[in-house]
């Protein structure tokens, strides 16, 4: 798979697990993602559960960026807002499964914030993302 980006890691820096510490991103088209939940097309939540609705939200991610003509390797930057820490660190080997199946081994900078709730109830996870598309 092909990436329009380098991933940045100093020089002595331990590799990290899931992420990016920076991406250099080359020319291109920058695609600015707004926060997607866990519902569908609809605006309907299919679950409250946070694996289910962080997989529908990837996949929302993936479906808006496509709309640019991109793909999963061209997100650069994803911020994560989660409503539940325990829930996310018991889930972290199944949304990492997820991850995987729609991003494949591509990893980017990546953020994640603990809020106290999210303005789409019953949303548990929200994924903002920045994506550079080449021209």
């Amino acid at each position: 798979m092909t990436t329009p980006h380098s991933v940045l890691l100093p020089q002595g820096w331990a590799p990290p697990i899931g992420y990016a510490n920076g991406i250099a991103a080359e020319p291109g088209r920058v695609v600015f993602i707004a926060g997607q939940v866990g519902w569908d097309a609809q605006q309907k939540f299919h679950s409250e559960a946070l694996a289910p609705q962080f997989e529908q939200a990837l996949k929302n991610v993936i479906e808006v960026l496509a709309v640019a003509d991109g793909r999963p390797e061209h997100v650069c930057r994803i911020t994560a807002y989660c409503c539940d820490r325990l829930a996310y660190l018991a889930a972290r080997a199944e949304l990492g499964a997820i991850w995987r199946r729609h991003m494949g081994r591509h990893f980017p900078a990546m953020s994640m914030i603990f809020v106290s709730d999210l303005l789409d109830h019953p949303a548990k996870i929200e994924l903002e993302a920045t994506a550079v598309v080449p021209t």
